[in-house]
């Protein structure tokens, strides 16, 4: 599972937007969070606390590359706030919001949420996912407006 609050899925959508005609990316920063104080379950999960645009340099409708510069002080400020680099984002410009061949390939992390941003329709729609030794698996997004962290 991943929480979201509800504003940030309408600015990772603007800024996904904003990046067209090229794939848009950036990173998710987070802590870990018990589930079970907040939806009465077992597991753990990472509540989202900031999000960073990155630039995407294969400058590409197709892939997106984030660029290490980005990535390095992202990861970073996400240190000095006590949070830590919890996952990805990407748009697909002409595709569903289903990670393809190439983001499985290239997941650096399987503890990591890969979140898809598709701009293929007239409405964007965002999914999240887990990719664990090449299998995919989908995660339901929570918006955490009622809750206090």
């Amino acid at each position: 599972m991943l929480l979201l609050p509800p504003n940030f899925t309408k600015e990772i959508i603007a800024y996904c937007l904003d990046g067209l005609p090229n794939e848009a990316c950036g990173l998710l920063a987070g802590k870990q969070v018990d589930n079970k104080a907040i939806l009465e379950e077992d597991d753990s999960s990472e509540i989202t606390l900031h999000w960073y645009p990155t630039r995407n340099d294969a400058a590409s409708a197709k892939v997106y590359t984030v660029n290490p510069l980005d990535y390095m002080k992202a990861d970073r400020d996400a240190e000095s706030k006590g949070m830590q680099i919890i996952g990805v984002f990407h748009s697909h410009t002409h595709t569903d919001p289903y990670p393809s061949p190439t983001d499985v390939a290239q997941a650096p992390d399987p503890n990591w949420h890969y979140v898809l941003v598709s701009l293929k329709y007239e409405i964007a729609a965002v999914r999240s996912y887990r990719i664990k030794e090449g299998k995919i698996s989908e995660e339901i997004i929570v918006s955490q407006n009622s809750y206090n962290y």
